[in-house]
């Protein structure tokens, strides 16, 4: 189990990390400054929620645990941790289309809602992460 102790850090690669889907109550860490902006995590067992100067990133039910996580305009990477199968949410842009792969596998197209609301179902195992790989087209 590699959660996030800090609830929030910055890898030596540049990445972001964040989540600890281990703890029993919603703990949650504010103003975490990375490359300029200010993050806001809230985790726990039942949620995992990430925002970026006050805008929503990322939510996961039931609580995730991420690694490496690197966002451009064009794409996201990351590795996703957690106890069972998680339902994710991101934020991007609006009524685009992005090409989604999970655990390397080519999941297909998907388009972000008016909101940019990007919905996805990850199968997770205890002490397995697994890769998810957003490319808009």
């Amino acid at each position: 189990m590699a959660v996030i102790d800090e609830l929030i850090r910055e890898e030596e690669n540049g990445a972001l990390s964040f989540g600890n889907y281990a703890l029993a109550s919603k703990t949650k860490k504010d103003g975490f400054n990375y490359n300029g902006d200010l993050y806001k995590i809230k985790t726990f067992k039942e949620i995992t929620k990430l925002e970026k100067n006050g805008l929503f990133v990322y939510e996961s039910v039931p609580g995730t645990v991420v690694h490496n996580f690197m966002a451009t305009d064009k794409q996201i990477v990351m590795d996703i941790e957690g106890t069972e199968n998680s339902q994710v949410t991101l934020e991007l842009e609006a009524e685009k289309e992005y090409k989604v792969h999970i655990g390397g596998i080519y999941v297909g197209k998907m388009k972000t809602n008016l909101g940019g609301k990007l919905n996805l179902s990850v199968e997770l195992e205890l002490d397995k992460r697994v890769n998810v790989q957003i490319e808009k087209i």
